[in-house]
């Protein structure tokens, strides 16, 4: 595989420079993606199914399992996931309604087919979904949050939560993980013509954990959609949101923030199908990582499909890497079948700690500590901004200095980050 890194500017995003080692290709086998297998000529090619039958136990050779560690997601393959359920607890706001429906329900799979094995399993083995809906013209006057909790993470179990805001609704939803689970989850987000939503979801599992979401959103007419997530807890978490327009002038924004420590393994592979014509996407996730074995992957396919005229999309992915021994993986993917579009394009930076701003912060007489946390919190500070949810940012904020606090105890009993650039 080859191996890019870019030193940027944390405050202004401007990159310091690149430096690719083809050397690595070689060795890593870049034309079979490191691991062999042959992938996809196209995004739109990749199976989606409710058939669990559609998806073989993956075996890390596939495109879409080539970063994964499968041997620590095996439990979700399983084809019926039995473990003790998660309790999922709403707090509503006065014009949202919720209920627990049986899986037989009509308005269940609207959002799209599942489109890998964790999908197709959490699809094959939940019972009940919780469904909130927004009516149609309603506006919320606060926020509705979801709690799911786990309880157990011996056994493995499957969830289903619905978000459906009617037409020319508003709303913003919290979906909130915590506790022990070993989870495979499904949550689908509908947004009619004209409705704005705002859904963020927030990862905070207990250690021990396993968690693969799929996120599958679509978008009407004139729907606007933020879509926020944040990955913080558990030991390996998978998060795979699909967008998909199904009416003209739709926009989506997708927001991400994560941030892993020792062993963590945290995965985000978005997909944005523009299927029809003048809808805009906007992809913004930044990662920081630190401690030996923190692994990060993000993937982001763009798919303009031929019909797509008046398109307007961009992916940005940017990562800080804190300690040697972690690693970052970054791959966006642009397809285009139509010339006829407004603007196309994605980037994608992995760097360290830049030594001139730490220099010049300490000479301004800035302890290193204090110096390191502003880096690494201008590097957050405009997605944390963009949340628009106080207690959030506020918590995000917390965990963020929190696991500063673990990177300065290894800097404290270990070696510098000196020669990290030819490591990475």
């Amino acid at each position: 595989m080859t191996s890019t890194t870019t030193d940027f500017d944390e405050a202004t995003g401007a990159p310091r420079g690149l430096s690719t080692d083809h050397s690595r290709a070689v060795a890593e086998g870049a034309h079979q993606h490191g691991r062999g297998g042959t992938p996809q000529s196209s995004r739109a090619d990749r199976v989606s199914s409710f058939d669990l039958a559609q998806f073989p136990v993956p075996n890390g050779r596939e495109e879409e399992w080539r970063f994964a560690p499968v041997d620590r997601l095996a439990p979700l393959f399983d084809a019926e996931l039995t473990g003790p359920k998660v309790i999922t607890t709403v707090i509503e706001a006065p014009e949202v309604t919720v209920e627990v429906v049986d899986r037989d329900d009509v308005r269940l799979g609207q959002a799209g087919k599942p489109g890998d094995r964790t999908a197709a399993t959490a699809w094959a083995s939940f019972q009940r979904a919780t469904v909130v809906t927004i009516p149609a013209q309603a506006v919320a006057s606060t926020a509705t949050t979801i709690r799911v909790e786990g309880i157990d993470a011996s056994k493995p179990t499957a969830s289903h939560v619905l978000v459906h805001a009617r037409e020319l609704s508003e709303a913003l939803v919290v979906i909130d993980h915590i506790g022990p689970a070993t989870l495979a989850e499904t949550v689908e987000v509908i947004v009619e013509d004209g409705a704005h939503l705002t859904v963020i979801s927030v990862q905070d599992w207990a250690p021990g954990s396993v968690h693969a979401s799929s996120h599958r959103l679509r978008l009407g007419r004139d729907a606007t959609l933020k879509h926020i997530v944040v990955t913080l807890g558990g030991d390996v978490v998978r998060i795979t949101p699909d967008a998909e327009f199904v009416g003209e002038n739709g926009s989506v924004e997708m927001i991400g923030l994560y941030f892993a420590d020792a062993g963590q393994h945290q995965e985000h592979r978005l997909f944005v199908d523009h299927a029809v014509a003048s809808c805009r996407s906007r992809v913004t996730y930044k990662g920081a990582l630190q401690g030996d074995g923190a692994h990060t992957v993000w993937v982001g396919d763009v798919l303009i499909r031929a019909a797509a005229e008046g398109t307007d999309t961009y992916e940005l992915n940017r990562n800080l890497v804190l300690s040697e021994g972690a690693r970052a993986d970054s791959v966006p993917n642009l397809e285009i079948e139509t010339g006829l579009i407004a603007g196309a394009g994605h980037a994608s930076a992995t760097g360290r700690f830049d030594d001139e701003q730490l220099f010049y912060l300490r000479s301004r007489g800035i302890p290193e500590p204090d110096a390191r946390r502003l880096v690494v919190r201008g590097f957050f500070a405009e997605l944390i901004h963009a949340i628009g949810v106080p207690e959030v940012e506020e918590r995000l904020t917390a965990a963020i200095d929190a696991e500063l606090e673990k990177s300065m105890s290894v800097l404290d009993a270990g070696p510098t980050l000196a020669g990290l650039e030819d490591s990475l």
